[in-house]
């Protein structure tokens, strides 16, 4: 069977402690709570477009421990198609994830375990996937080389290729040109082209950048001032939705790309995929967690009705 969607990425285990503020070296604070859930940018944006509707299957690299069984049940649930391979010698990655109690924002540190090993093999062990499928999604999260070699073999078998460069780092330029879209938000974008997102004409030039570094379309993230859309001819800001309070920013991202990929492999115009991964993200940013703040269609729906009869 096709499927609609493949990602390559990493899943994490995320341990989310919530406080004013992150303790300094050597000094130990009181939190607000903690929690243990589901992550990683590869895992949460497959989780994002299988409940957004779409087929997707996950390349990646799991251990043979309790954080292994999280993973599977989890893809399980969102009903995305495990393409993973599993270790005894390795452990499944974990991430350490502050978020401040007053903001939501958040600071994060992951460690990939066993996927960080991902090599070439690894994507040719998957290769009718990938050429079966409809949009080959990649983050940064798994070895550079084998993002790019992925994309390769993807955008050669025709398929729409997206690129969410997180965490971020510099590319070069033939790993973007093998990318229909890149997804940088304000921090990647600088990383990548070194100018500074402050403003949207900051992000027309971050996108205009990566255009002529061989990307198809850039899509600039802005938070809760929604996105830049650049495909060569006339940008466009798309504003954000607002689906109620913010209670955590960590998903938003994958959340974003997860619902565009979606979008994009059921057909939609690219506006109109990028509304749809924007009232995805504004529903995960209300909820805690990553993956499991993630929408299902019925709900991205209903706030893009919404949505669109009062604008």
């Amino acid at each position: 069977m096709s499927l609609d969607v493949v990602i390559l990425g990493v899943f994490v285990a995320d341990t989310a402690y919530r406080a004013d503020r992150q303790p300094r070296v050597g000094e130990t604070i009181l939190g607000q709570s903690f929690a243990l859930g589901p992550g990683g940018k590869g895992s949460n944006q497959a989780v994002a477009a299988g409940m957004a509707g779409a087929s997707v299957g996950i390349i990646t690299k799991i251990g043979k421990d309790p954080f292994a069984d999280m993973a599977l049940s989890t893809w399980s649930r969102a009903g995305v198609t495990s393409l993973a391979t599993q270790h005894e010698n390795g452990y499944t990655g974990a991430a350490y994830i502050f978020v401040d109690d007053k903001s939501g924002d958040n600071a994060i540190i992951v460690c990939p375990g066993v996927a960080a090993s991902l090599n070439r093999s690894d994507i040719d062990r998957v290769d009718d996937s990938i050429r079966d499928c409809k949009v080959f999604l990649t983050q940064l999260e798994q070895p550079l080389d084998v993002a790019e070699y992925a994309l390769s073999r993807a955008k050669g078998a025709g398929a729409i290729t997206i690129l969410n460069p997180a965490p971020a780092a510099k590319l070069s330029e033939s790993m973007v040109a093998l990318c229909d879209y890149v997804t940088p938000n304000e921090t990647e974008a600088e990383a990548i082209t070194g100018i500074t997102v402050a403003s949207q004409d900051d992000a027309i030039a971050a996108a205009e950048s990566l255009l002529k570094k061989g990307a198809g379309t850039a899509i600039v993230t802005l938070g809760e001032n929604g996105c830049l859309f650049h495909d060569g001819t006339n940008p466009i800001h798309v504003p954000a939705i607002f689906a109620g309070n913010v209670v955590e920013t960590t998903g938003a991202g994958d959340a974003f790309n997860g619902g565009f990929a979606a979008a994009l492999a059921e057909g939609l115009s690219p506006i109109n995929a990028v509304r749809f991964g924007t009232a995805t993200a504004a529903i995960s940013v209300t909820r805690s967690g990553t993956a499991p703040s993630m929408p299902t269609r019925k709900e991205i729906e209903a706030i893009l009705i919404s949505y669109s009869s009062t604008h």
